[in-house]
């Protein structure tokens, strides 16, 4: 069960794809953070949803969150793939301990070995605003982060 409004949303520290440690942390205060948990890179839902979000990235600058995606990728795997597909948002490995942020989060797979398809819009306090998840195999929709973005 993925972390639900009004949970405080679990602090963490990640590399992200140039190998830079990025923080939770450091955002609160500062603004809103929609973070993106994805199964793995070049996978082809996980592409097509991704590529969606950089073509729609608008949508998160006008809502004033930063766009922040994470795996259980290596951060060579993920700055590849961003790289490959022109993303403009900070991708992180959730590498080693393998999954340990997805967990936290309620978004991992143990059967599977890596993070499900879920989605935490968190607000500049730190509390989780709104959550939703999809089934494995299931690509979110762009009305979902509308609505999740809204709420």
């Amino acid at each position: 069960m993925i972390l639900g409004p009004g949970a405080i949303a679990p602090d963490f520290t990640l590399a992200n794809q140039f190998g830079q440690p990025v923080s939770l942390a450091d955002f609160r205060g500062e603004k809103p953070v929609t973070l993106v948990f994805f199964p793995l890179a070049f996978s082809r839902t996980c592409q097509g949803e991704l590529c969606e979000l950089r073509d729609h990235l608008a949508m998160f600058e006008a809502s004033g969150t930063a766009l922040v995606g994470v795996s259980v990728d290596s951060k060579h795997a993920l700055r590849a793939w961003a790289e490959e597909q022109g993303y403009g948002f900070p991708l992180l490995a959730d590498f080693w301990p393998h999954g340990e942020v997805a967990r936290a989060y309620g978004a991992f797979l143990e059967e599977r070995g890596y993070a499900n398809r879920a989605t935490f819009v968190i607000g500049v306090d730190g509390i989780v605003r709104s959550s939703f998840a999809t089934a494995p195999g299931e690509a979110r929709t762009l009305e979902q982060y509308r609505a999740a973005l809204a709420g």
